[in-house]
């Protein structure tokens, strides 16, 4: 075989080896812009039916103070007709009261009338007297006492009719009222009803609202992925060169592995193969280069020589901490792989991805060592 195949045959071997991840294409430019349109027309959507609810949830509440309303008249005209009631019963009281006043003065005035006409001997003694004198006396009193009663009768009867007035009046007052009592329960009915079917429509919206907004963050997170597995794809693009700057043997084969693993997600305490957190993804990387690691920034750290940041290697492991001069307080750990730059898994919501490692909360690096 010829020097040039050989060595051709060694370049592809190196590329496929070493980058594996740069082969997989990611979602194109007009994936990610439809995407993003996705969103801004559920958007839309959700304002709108947003929109509609507001004004669903205003008509409710002003259905709901009139048929509060309605309900508050119903209760008065309730009341109205109690005592409507209670003044027929007076009434009818009344008119049993002057009824009996009035038998009472036609009982009296008959017994009179049959005193009178029907045989009574006026010559008979009564009332202890005797004499021609006493008889005069005695017609002279049963005729006082039948203009009496007679007087006694006409106010009866007068009486009687005042109640017959006072009882219709009561009657027709109560049958108005009755009237007003159903008119003001169907006027109830009807402002609850309304509002009966407002508040199905509202739940309908509401139900509407949710699948719109549950559609939406499905398409901002579709969107969202989208976006960083194209910025991965681009990154794995630009950095792919990195696979194959030289250092130590593992670790090329670590940072070369944890570039394979660009644009997947990161989840707290993951370590692969589908998600990561930071120190799960440098324990993978490296595993895969023959050395085993805790999956814990804390022993990471003290799992080979420290080295100055002018000596990093490809595979050295860069800390992060909340006080640089202070390993105690590492919080986050990535990988060298080169030109200032590291491979990491951020945080929660982003993805593996390469960035500078350039920052202000750097402690220190670290050579794992077998």
């Amino acid at each position: 075989m010829s020097p040039i195949r050989a060595g051709f045959l060694v370049a592809c071997l190196l590329v496929t080896t070493c980058s594996p991840a740069a082969a997989k294409p990611g979602p194109s430019a007009d994936e990610v812009a439809d995407a993003r349109q996705e969103v801004r027309q559920r958007t839309k959507e959700l304002g709108t039916a947003a929109a509609r609810l507001a004004a669903a949830q205003a008509r409710l509440d002003t259905l709901a103070a009139a048929a509060e309303r309605q309900v508050e008249a119903y209760n008065g005209e309730k009341v109205r007709l109690a005592r409507a009631e209670q003044t027929h019963r007076d009434a009818l009281a009344r008119m049993a009261a002057a009824e009996q006043r009035v038998m009472g003065a036609q009982a009296d005035v008959a017994e009179i009338a049959a005193q009178t006409y029907g045989g009574f001997d006026v010559r008979s003694p009564i009332l202890g007297m005797i004499g021609n004198d006493d008889f005069l006396h005695r017609v002279s009193v049963l005729q006082q006492m039948g203009g009496e009663r007679g007087l006694i009768l006409d106010r009866s009867r007068d009486m009687r009719t005042v109640a017959t007035i006072l009882r219709e009046h009561a009657e027709q007052a109560f049958r108005d009222q009755q009237e007003a009592a159903r008119r003001a329960e169907a006027a109830k009915l009807a402002a609850e009803k309304a509002v009966a079917e407002q508040q199905r429509e509202t739940r309908q919206l509401v139900t509407v609202k949710r699948g719109l907004e549950s559609e939406l963050d499905s398409a901002r997170s579709q969107a969202e992925r989208l976006a960083r597995a194209r910025q991965a794809a681009l990154e794995r693009s630009t950095y792919a060169r990195y696979s194959l700057a030289t250092g130590s043997s593992r670790g090329d084969a670590a940072a070369n592995w944890a570039l394979s693993q660009l644009g997947k997600p990161y989840v707290w305490a993951a370590d692969g193969p589908s998600s990561y957190d930071c120190s799960g993804l440098t324990m993978r990387a490296w595993e895969r280069a023959g050395i085993r690691l805790d999956h814990w920034t804390g022993t990471q750290w003290t799992s080979g020589p420290h080295v100055p940041i002018s000596q990093l290697r490809r595979g050295d492991l860069l800390f992060f901490g909340y006080v640089s001069s202070d390993p105690g307080t590492i919080h986050h750990v990535g990988m060298y792989i080169g030109k200032g730059l590291m491979v990491h898994a951020p945080q929660t919501g982003d993805v593996v991805r390469v960035a500078s490692m350039w920052r202000r909360d750097l402690v220190g690096a670290t050579r794992p060592a077998g």
